[in-house]
């Protein structure tokens, strides 16, 4: 991983806004910049980078830090990078999306009185949207791995078997596959509750006939996956077939869109659009898709009006779905990544409509 690069550019960042420092907290931040996968560290960014943790992790912080010196604090960690600021640092950001109320008033009181706290929104977050070759290779891994745990998952649904016992069967597979983790929690939503967009798995049965949302994903190698598949318990109506030809229709018009220099609120035009004319795009609650990296959801955002461009290297989920109230729900996602000319699609999963 190029930490080096990824430090020099946000110091460039920081230097356009005219900060002299940085405080990095959120622990995805953190890894980004310097590899720490600890639960407890905070990044002093500086041209001479210094990364405080606490006890538990100085012998992981020496193995994991890469471009910054490592200071193994008695106290917080927080409060050790704040009584390390010097008296040539008249200007210090934080970020204002992951600090609360308590820290901001603890630094404070710990900062020189010269010292002038700033708010800063997305700084790395920006950096992290465009991923390096090595982190698309990762997410790969992550997202073949994500895909064959369809299998075991179709297996396990049966009429009246609990969606939990189904999520578990996932979730189990995925541990002995060698996932590090699930990248969020399992949805199994299945006949009326797979009009739930986030119908995570309950412990009702699986209906004995209807549409079953499967949306899953795991961490390897510190980098998260994310795919949704909609299958049929029984056989399918003509009406709910159509319902998904509409839906699967509209999410290949998204990935078609996808390009270096599209607006993102194009992509999310290209899958309402499809279900516009089939008059259900007022089913469809939310937006297209998401980044996807060391958390599942980070930028860019592809949703409505987004005028961000899409840049060669961007990790997002294509994933439109329907929802009618009361009776069903269809959603199809994978993961793309943004090439040169278009984008490859990362998901190697089937999206023929499946019967039980």
């Amino acid at each position: 991983m190029d930490y080096s690069g990824r430090q020099r550019r946000l110091l460039q960042s920081c230097e356009r806004l005219r900060l002299d420092a940085l405080l990095v907290t959120h622990l995805s931040n953190v890894r980004y910049l310097c590899g720490f996968t600890g639960s407890a560290g905070v990044l002093l960014m500086t041209p001479r980078p210094v990364f405080f943790t606490d006890g538990r992790y100085g012998e992981q912080a020496r193995a994991q830090v890469k471009g910054a010196r490592v200071v193994v604090a008695k106290g917080s960690p927080l409060a050790a990078a704040a009584n390390a600021i010097g008296k040539k640092i008249s200007s210090i950001g934080v970020e204002a999306d992951h600090v609360s109320l308590t820290m901001r008033a603890g630094l404070r009181k710990v900062l020189p009185k010269h010292t002038r706290l700033r708010e800063t929104s997305g700084l790395v977050e920006v950096l992290r949207s465009v991923k390096e070759a090595e982190e698309v290779e990762r997410i790969r891994y992550a997202v073949v791995l994500g895909a064959k745990l369809l299998k075991p998952a179709l297996r396990a649904i049966k009429p009246g078997v609990p969606e939990s016992t189904v999520a578990a069967e996932i979730e189990y597979a995925a541990r002995r596959a060698g996932a590090e983790g699930m990248s969020f929690e399992t949805i199994v939503a299945s006949g009326a509750r797979s009009a739930l967009p986030h119908g995570v798995a309950s412990v009702d049965g699986v209906a004995a006939k209807g549409f079953v949302v499967l949306d899953f994903g795991v961490i390897l190698h510190g980098y998260c996956s994310d795919m949704t598949r909609t299958v049929h318990v029984g056989r399918v109506s003509s009406e709910y077939r159509a319902l998904y030809g509409a839906v699967l229709d509209a999410q290949m018009a998204a990935i078609d869109a996808v390009a270096p220099g599209v607006e993102l609120g194009k992509v999310d035009e290209a899958a309402r659009s499809v279900l516009r004319r089939a008059r259900l795009d007022r089913y469809f609650t939310h937006s297209t898709g998401h980044g996807v990296g060391l958390e599942i959801h980070e930028q860019p955002r592809v949703a409505r009006a987004q005028r961000e461009q899409l840049r060669q290297g961007m990790v997002i989920t294509i994933e439109p779905g329907i929802y009618l109230p009361g009776k069903a729900g269809i959603r199809i996602e994978d993961m793309v990544v943004v090439t040169e000319t278009g984008c490859e699609v990362l998901t190697p999963a089937s999206k023929e409509l499946i019967e039980l």
